[in-house]
């Protein structure tokens, strides 16, 4: 998938992260979400690589970037750290300053990127979530039952690791298949590089080590942040799905205008996966928002 993008690897920290760079224009740095790759992107790059430099990164723990070992703090797979191969990655391509537009996990790292590196990130759209503290302080039953994963992913291991690597096509499906569409949304192609990755060695550690810092060293990092009274600076669009969990059991737009000073946003009319549910009207948006 991913045509007419190029493929390139950078080394951080014996770190291998891997991504794919194409297009024209000012640099916009592409993140995915769980339990997906860069593939996600694969209807909305071609509209955006008429005006922009697009480079779409796998984080670590997923698609075809390594997958480190576990640390009982769970600093390896932390935001922060992700934020760092982030920067790792941009600046292997000669961007010190670009923009952010992010999906699910991807977008929780953007926000701690944007936070620890605001002389690098001039402006963010976010897909489909609200700041994880608050989301994990105003949990729901109604968003336990939807975001089930949430709570089962960060479990001690092995066991959450074990189930998985049972059956990671099975995985796949059922947390993607379980939203507003089902499988309706995603190409075969896309689906199959889901599941091609989800079955490499160590995938499952690195998915249940992403939630287990979300829920840990992610937690601290951000109440650091409220406590210092520190904001996003950066002008920030936010997006959701009007079907999907998120914006049914949030505000959204108000938790985000706590955590930064400029934010607009908008429900688009389809469920979680708005890369590939709504192609066409995020790209008119990003289109219409970044520089």
């Amino acid at each position: 998938m991913q045509n007419g993008f190029s493929a390139f690897h950078v080394l951080r920290e014996g770190v291998r992260l891997h991504g794919r760079v194409g297009g024209k224009g000012a640099p916009l740095l592409l993140l995915h979400g769980h339990p997906q790759t860069l593939a996600i992107w694969h209807r909305v790059a071609p509209l955006l690589a008429e005006r922009f430099t697009l480079v779409m990164m796998d984080l670590r723990g997923y698609g075809d970037s390594d997958r480190p070992a576990a640390d009982a703090a769970h600093l390896a797979y932390s935001k922060r750290e992700m934020a760092r191969d982030a920067m790792a990655v941009m600046r292997s391509h000669g961007f010190e300053r670009f923009q952010v537009l992010a999906h699910d996990r991807g977008a929780r790292v953007a926000h701690r990127l944007a936070m620890d590196h605001p002389h690098a990130v001039e402006r963010l759209m976010l897909l489909d979530i609200a700041p994880t503290l608050a989301m994990y302080e105003q949990t729901s039953d109604a968003f336990a039952r939807a975001y089930w994963h949430w709570f089962f992913l960060i479990q001690p291991p092995p066991l959450p690791e074990a189930l998985i690597e049972s059956d990671p096509a099975r995985y796949v499906r059922s947390v993607m298949g379980s939203r507003h569409a089902g499988l309706r949304p995603f190409a075969p192609d896309a689906l199959a590089e889901y599941e091609r990755c989800a079955a490499i060695a160590g995938t499952a550690r690195g998915i249940c080590e992403d939630y287990r810092a979300s829920a840990t060293i992610d937690l601290e990092h951000d109440r650091a942040d409220i406590a210092a009274g520190l904001k996003l600076g950066q002008p920030l669009r936010v997006l959701w799905g009007e079907h999907g969990a998120v914006g049914r059991c949030f505000d959204v737009l108000s938790l985000w205008r706590e955590r930064a000073e400029g934010v607009s946003g908008a429900a688009l009319a389809c469920g979680h996966y708005i890369p590939e549910e709504a192609s066409d009207a995020l790209a008119e948006e990003a289109l219409q928002f970044f520089v």
